[in-house]
């Protein structure tokens, strides 16, 4: 019976092609952006869940407040992993990474020619890290792979541009300023992309320097830190928040002696508004649940929300695909009465008709599927360049993703055939065959019928001004003023390998034709940044002003100008001045330390044997992050201050419009 319903549906489907055409491109259409949704969903919330232990293993999260300013932070101080496992026995284990600037890496070829890259995914990592997390070792142990210092982890792709076919364990490379060896003991496959830590290096944390001189800080926040909870502890929200409970005291007794170095005992600290909570965060959430949590060594953090929104979407398109099928269905009604009634006078029950076009409906949506299928794997490769995400057929079709196409087709077949199945199986064979007018229906027919035309009209309509609204908001950041001009500006990363020659090479690229202006900075918007405090001098005969922490960087003359960073006050760094004890702040530095003349007043670094920067210009507010994230205090030192190492610096320079592609070839003539 079945058979001949399909027969039946399939003759009536070649009888009324047009109408069969359209009715396929709708729901194939429909399916196929459903299905991308559906692919990009998973694919979201499928993040860090390839851990064996992935709901047991936790990230530390403080949320501090600091002189009135509060912030989350996924970046936590050195002792807080070995305060936490030590003191609370629901924790099993703890692992931490420090993720240092760009690192150049050597390798001398048998030839005895060096090839050398600069590496941006370098991770320095306690010993055990590779025990808590379950990365694919293709070879080396992982227990013993990082116990020693001068070891070296690296992941396939590195050892094939490193060491080509050549076997990689035992290989030695040269790593940091300081050209330190490192042996290969361990070669990882290739980090998949949903991990939220990415890395193609790592180094034990003693081959670092600055980890060792800040191990005992409670205020130097460049530590990631992990725990693993034993497994018979409760991972629910409450279970967590009862071992968060725990916290305060432990941190209360181990962080003193921290604060104390620092000349702020924690106690006062406390009493004094100040807050050092720490917070335990689900590995398999940090991707889409850390928006509000600063997380600078993640380079793709999404949000929660986009699942809902585009879960919504999917499923509104799925219902217009729907819709759109049912009003075309019951738009031909007069063609298929006289079909229906003859079939009635035969004999055929109303169930036998139900069960005849909600087959001919079925059909329809399994053909519209296999077409969706098509069009998916088409566009596969465009869409995973719009999410930025390295998806193929085989990881976009498992298992989960075909049962989830076979229910969404059976769905769409038995939701769209729905009503047309029971609407035209209504008709009363005599009223049909006396070939009554039947499209006016009942009063309860005429209502849904004008209801589904309605909800296809509203549908549309927020989905073309949502379109709308989205594309209005790319433009936005396309043009909002950034507080610096972006336009032309090439960074070369890591030119402090050049030491010395340093700067006699940004003097010979700023003489090109071709570019306006070149600088050496620490960093740049977008980049990372090193976050300090500092205490501002009193106004007038104001009470002491409150310590203020600021973002930096570090920079030569070239750099306001360069970025055409419009100075408010004062004046830019100068060659003609000793600048070496000298700063600038913007806009909201000077906002928040409540200065009405900011232009000679003084900053005192504690940090930094007591020194002293005196105030000499004002810029305009310029957004170091992302458009989302707020404006806040920021300075600008000389380079000559030394006011901290980070170990990297950058030349950004301004290159003539149309002038990039020669001026690229000149740069890397002269940086080779």
């Amino acid at each position: 019976m079945f058979r001949n319903y399909l027969k039946t549906a399939w003759r009536n489907m070649m009888r009324n092609k047009t109408s069969s055409f359209i009715n396929v491109a709708g729901l194939s259409i429909g399916i196929a952006c459903a299905l991308l949704i559906v692919i990009f969903i998973k694919n979201e919330l499928s993040y860090d869940r390839f851990h064996k232990d992935a709901n047991r293993i936790f990230q530390v999260i403080l949320n501090g407040n600091m002189n009135g300013q509060e912030f989350w932070a996924g970046n936590t101080p050195p002792p807080v992993g070995a305060a936490l496992t030590g003191n609370i026995p629901e924790i099993e284990s703890y692992t931490r990474f420090y993720k240092p600037n760009d690192i150049v890496v050597r390798y001398e070829e048998n030839s005895g020619t060096e090839k050398f890259f600069t590496e941006k995914n370098v991770l320095a990592v306690d010993s055990d890290f590779l025990q808590v997390f379950d990365f694919n070792i293709i070879e080396g142990d992982a227990a013993t792979a990082l116990m020693k210092p001068g070891s070296v982890v690296i992941t396939e792709d590195m050892a094939k541009k490193y060491f080509g076919t050549e076997k990689a364990i035992g290989k030695t490379v040269l790593m940091t300023q300081a050209k330190r060896p490192f042996a290969v003991t361990a070669v990882i496959k290739n980090i998949p992309s949903q991990s939220s830590i990415q890395f193609d290096f790592l180094a034990p944390v003693a081959d670092f320097p600055v980890v060792k001189q800040f191990s005992w800080s409670w205020v130097w926040q460049q530590m990631v830190c992990y725990v693993k909870l034993k497994s018979n502890v409760r991972t629910d929200k409450t279970g967590i928040h009862e071992l968060e409970a725990k916290f305060p005291a432990v941190v209360r007794v181990q962080a003193a002696n921290g604060f104390k170095r620092i000349g702020k005992p924690f106690d006062e600290f406390i009493k004094s508004g100040g807050k050092w909570d720490f917070h335990l965060m689900p590995l398999v959430d940090v991707h889409l649940r850390s928006a509000t949590v600063s997380m600078p060594w993640i380079n793709h953090i999404s949000n929660i929300k986009y699942i809902y929104i585009f879960g919504s979407i999917a499923l509104f398109i799925i219902l217009l695909a729907c819709v759109n099928f049912m009003n075309l269905s019951t738009a031909r009604a007069s063609n298929r009465a006289k079909e229906v009634g003859i079939r009635k006078v035969t004999g055929s029950t109303k169930t036998q008709l139900i069960k005849q076009f909600l087959s001919e409906a079925f059909l329809y949506s399994f053909i519209s599927s296999a077409i969706a299928v098509a069009l998916v794997m088409l566009l596969l490769k465009g869409f995973s360049v719009i999410i930025d995400e390295p998806i193929s057929f085989q990881t976009a079709f498992t298992p989960g993703i075909w049962i989830s196409l076979i229910g969404l087709t059976i769905v769409v077949g038995l939701f769209a055939g729905s009503y047309p199945a029971f609407y035209l199986t209504s008709f009363k064979p005599v009223l049909v065959l006396k070939g009554k007018n039947l499209l006016a229906g009942s009063r309860k027919n005429l209502l849904i019928r004008n209801g589904l035309v309605v909800f296809q009209f509203t549908v549309s309509s927020i989905m073309i001004v949502g379109t709308l609204v989205v594309l209005k908001q790319l433009k936005f950041f396309r043009n909002t003023d950034l507080g610096f001009n972006k336009e032309n500006v090439l960074v070369i990363s890591s030119t402090n390998r050049l030491k010395q020659s340093e700067e006699s090479f940004r003097q010979s690229i700023s003489q090109l034709p071709g570019v306006l202006n070149a600088s050496i900075t620490t960093s740049i918007p977008s980049g990372s940044v090193f976050g300090d405090s500092y205490q501002p001098e009193s106004e007038g005969d104001e009470q002491p002003a409150k310590e203020i922490n600021l973002n930096s960087f570090m920079v030569d003359e070239a750099f306001v100008p360069t970025l055409n960073i419009a100075v408010l006050m004062g004046r830019n760094f100068s060659k003609e001045f000793s600048d070496s004890a000298s700063v600038i702040l913007n806009e909201e530095a000077v906002k928040q330390i409540g200065w009405n003349d900011p232009v000679g007043k003084w900053l005192d670094y504690p940090g930094g044997d007591n020194v002293r920067f005196k105030v000499i210009g004002v810029v305009k507010n310029f957004n170091i992050q992302s458009l989302q994230a707020v404006i806040t205090p920021f300075a600008l030192f000389h380079s000559s201050s030394k006011t901290y190492d980070l170990g990297v610096s950058n030349i950004v320079a301004k290159i003539k419009s149309g002038d990039l592609p020669h001026v690229m070839d000149q740069l890397q003539s002269k940086w080779k």
